[in-house]
């Protein structure tokens, strides 16, 4: 025994704390405060637990004493510190014996004393005792039901309550610390050690005579947040009955489909209204109720927060600010940031059936459902129809972007989070899942193959889930994404207090259109080579390539000229007054080369060339690492006549949108960049082309032009590299695949198993490795402020949109984060949170 009670009733000036109790326990303590008919509860705290699950059981003579009534029947509720962690189901009427059956026989009749008698029989033997349910079937009696107890544990059935409240407690407390449950909350976010508190309540019967019965209200619209009473009401019924079986119970409010609670007992229906009400003011949240009826008197027996869709979630989080039951703080802090990317896509309907033929990375979230395509032409002949497609490749290259601009959706066999079609569809905001598992793509076929052998073909139809990286088959049923006034709200009030900047990666008009929509500090990452993958332009760069002497190379590019003159105006007065940093040319010039024969033929004809020249060209083109080969500045400076080409048509750009009235503030970023002297020959190079276009046009414009810093001596060597820059943008995609030596598009055929053995906590690609390449950050920035103590710091990765990272860039003093369009509004959120949680910390 313990020498301590080891248990605390709860009353309104009881000890009890969601720390040492649970949620539930503190929840029901504040019921109790309100004045709430709540039945008597004791609460046994998490130690109490913990020494239960170990075998040595409280002093429940002492426990059991405390209630009063006859017969006594108790329930037992988990009650974890936080209530999303879960925890075991509750066990209801505990103290259900021969003795309690006569006495309910005599008062209630025999019907409902069997059926309370063989219903605790059953849940005591199949949830407590671990018994076997099927034999339990064949048991309409509770004479009957007892007896198969009895052959089956080979003892009595226990008539004690202290037995059976014994019992109870050490299955919820040995439950807890399963390998599933563990698992389940630790995904949830609880710590490893969470603890688990239990409640024991005074059972309030739902089956008596007259108006008795049980049921669960909420207050508002679960999908929407909008203030709706829903749930439902059944009669002669206990705990959530009337949620498992929605066809027998009574709608709560006045309904032309059926009864109501309303209509039979309005006074009690009154009352259910008032304590929602109350709830929402004193809880300060919007509170499911579990209650029970009995004979026409209302109690009520737990409260928790909601279920809620992520809409919802946003909805009422900003109404109670805006009504000031909450400040405006803290509503920001109740919505979790990846929340709002499920409000700006489709998802699944959660009540569609699905059949799942394949997991995959979720690399860019959304739901989509089309007919297969397997390369770009398909893929545009389906938009030209009007037919919803998903693009389904190996893994896609910079041929396959107008494709995916014409798809509703991606789908890629090999890749991962930061791949190439994750990248690209995250900033279209279109659905991708990349690294499908058990699927095989043959592209020359026509055909994927599913692991059990079965084939989809062309024009099959399969929806993708990039939120949760499930493949689906056939059409699934989605639901339309929806920003209302509550995520105007959110955004505005998170405007308002972060400290951290956040931009665009963005590369076309639509990009920038949409991210002014979302209320964006700039575009922080314009990649200039999406520019050149339209049709028309993509044949003129293809000519710029093959060209064999400068001059024509010059005369190519002066065909690109003004079309990015054009993009670049128009990207400065969709932005006007804020800033736009566009990055030079970065890939190997081979990717705008074609891979397939079909693609070789027609490039040949266009450049009125043989077709064999051609292919011999494109493979002497090829490198055997080309993502380490020449690219980015080494592009700049082997082939210099490009960067002149972009420098001159940003200026022209300004010049033309400053004639315009446009603010104009332009920024140039320069790739891969190890080195001062690289930066030196650019820069040199930028500013005389500069220097020109004011002299021909008469106008004085300012520049700013930084580097991307994305290679591990970059970050190491930033002390020199800031002294020639205005700015360092951290291109984490890149630095973290440096830094690990890994392949983005290849690991994830291998990272689950690193993450599962405990090699890397998380995917590196996905979130920010702190401890590596944070710690390379962390030096590049303090070395580049030593030589330009105000220079601007920015992190311009994939990683731009996890509240991880903003969070960590905050901390070391970042300017802004740039993240794709669709996360911008995760990332805005997410840095108001952490400004807020930093004030915290501070004060």
């Amino acid at each position: 025994m313990l020498d301590t009670p080891g248990f605390t009733p709860i009353t309104p000036a009881a000890d009890i704390t969601a720390d040492r109790h649970g949620s539930r326990a503190k929840c029901l303590q504040r019921l109790i405060r309100m004045d709430l008919p709540v039945p008597q509860t004791v609460a046994i705290p998490f130690q109490t637990v913990r020494t239960i699950a170990g075998g040595d059981m409280p002093d429940l003579g002492h426990l059991i004493g405390l209630f009063e009534g006859e017969p006594l029947l108790l329930s037992v509720r988990s009650s974890s510190q936080t209530g999303d962690w879960g925890g075991p189901g509750a066990v209801l009427n505990i103290g259900m014996n021969d003795h309690a059956h006569a006495w309910l026989s005599n008062t209630l009749g025999d019907a409902v004393a069997d059926k309370l008698y063989l219903r605790f029989i059953r849940s005591f033997a199949i949830e407590v005792m671990r018994l076997d349910e099927e034999p339990f079937d064949d048991a309409p009696t509770p004479a009957a039901a007892r007896q198969v107890f009895e052959d089956e544990m080979d003892a009595p059935f226990p008539q004690r309550i202290e037995a059976q409240l014994a019992e109870v407690l050490q299955n919820m407390s040995r439950a807890w610390d399963g390998t599933s449950a563990r698992l389940l909350r630790q995904a949830k976010g609880a710590p490893a050690d969470a603890g688990l508190g239990l409640v024991v309540q005074r059972m309030a019967q739902g089956m008596g005579p007259g108006q008795s019965g049980a049921g669960v209200v909420q207050f508002v619209d679960p999908a929407t947040g909008d203030p709706q009473i829903t749930g439902r009401y059944m009669g002669q019924a206990m705990g959530r009955d009337a949620l498992r079986t929605p066809e027998k119970a009574l709608y709560l409010t006045r309904d032309a489909r059926g009864a109501s609670l309303e209509d039979m007992l309005p006074d009690v229906y009154a009352e259910l209204r008032e304590v929602g009400t109350r709830c929402r003011r004193r809880l300060r949240e919007e509170m499911q109720v579990e209650f029970t009826i009995d004979q026409g008197r209302l109690a009520i027996l737990d409260a928790v927060r909601c279920p809620r869709d992520a809409r919802a979630s946003v909805a009422i989080a900003a109404a109670l600010a805006r009504d000031g039951v909450i400040p405006r703080t803290e509503a920001l802090l109740r919505v979790a940031p990846e929340t709002l990317s499920r409000l700006l896509h489709r998802q699944i309907d959660p009540n569609a059936r699905a059949t799942v033929l394949g997991r995959g990375i979720a690399a860019s979230p959304g739901a989509a459902a089309g007919k297969l395509v397997f390369d770009s032409a398909s893929a545009q002949a389906s938009l030209s129809r009007d037919e919803p497609c998903i693009l389904v490749r190996r893994e896609t290259t910079p041929d396959d972007v107008r494709g995916m601009h014409a798809a509703d959706g991606v789908l890629t066999e090999r890749g991962g989070t930061t791949s190439h079609a994750a990248v690209i569809a995250r900033g279209l905001g279109l659905p991708c899942v990349t690294g499908a598992m058990g699927l095989t793509v043959d592209e020359k076929k026509r055909r994927i193959t599913l692991v059990n052998g079965t084939a989809l073909h062309e024009g099959d139809e399969i929806t993708i889930d990039g939120s949760s990286g499930e493949v689906l088959a056939g059409r699934v049923a989605t639901t339309e994404p929806t920003l209302d006034g509550a995520f105007g709200d959110l955004m505005r009030w998170s405007d308002d207090v972060r400290d951290i900047g956040v931009r665009a990666n963005a590369d076309t008009v639509a990009d920038a259109t949409l991210s002014r929509t979302f209320g964006v500090d700039g575009i922080g990452l314009c990649r200039t080579e999406h520019m050149f993958f339209d049709s028309g332009r993509l044949t003129v760069m293809r000519e710029m390539i093959f060209a064999e002497t400068p001059q024509d190379r010059a005369a190519a590019l002066d065909r690109l000229l003004p079309m990015q003159r054009e993009d670049f105006t128009e990207l400065f007065r969709l932005m006007s007054g804020l800033p736009v940093c566009i990055r030079l040319l970065d890939p190997p010039l081979h990717e705008f080369l074609p891979s397939q024969i079909e693609g070789v033929r027609a490039l040949a004809e266009a450049l009125d060339r043989p077709l064999s020249e051609v292919k011999a060209r494109i493979e002497s083109m090829q490198e055997y690492n080309p993502m380490l080969g020449m690219r980015g500045v080494r592009l700049g400076i082997a082939v210099p006549e490009i960067y002149e080409m972009q420098a001159r048509a940003i200026f022209e750009a300004t010049v033309a949108a400053m004639a315009e009235g446009v603010d104009v503030r332009p920024e140039i970023m320069i790739p891969l960049v190890t080195a001062r002297r690289e930066v030196e020959l650019v820069k040199r190079r930028i500013d005389g082309i500069a220097g020109a276009v004011r002299a021909e046009t008469g106008t004085e414009f300012t520049y700013r032009l930084g580097v991307m810093v994305e290679t591990p001596r970059a970050a190491l060597r930033a002390e020199e590299i800031a002294e020639t820059s205005d700015f360092l943008s951290f291109g984490t995609n890149d630095l973290t695949q440096m830094t690990y030596g890994l392949s983005r598009d290849d690991a994830g055929r291998f990272m689950s198993a690193y993450v599962n053995e405990g090699v890397y906590p998380e995917d590196p690609f996905g979130t920010l490795d702190v401890d590596g390449v944070g710690e390379l950050l962390l030096l590049g920035a303090a070395r580049g402020r030593k030589a330009q103590p105000g220079i601007t710091l920015a992190l311009c990765g994939e990683h731009g949109g996890s509240p991880e990272s903003i969070a960590f860039c905050r901390l070391a003093g970042f300017t802004y984060v740039s993240c794709s369009p669709f996360r911008v509004p995760v990332a805005k959120l997410a840095a108001a949170q952490a400004t807020l949680l930093g004030t915290k910390k501070a004060d």
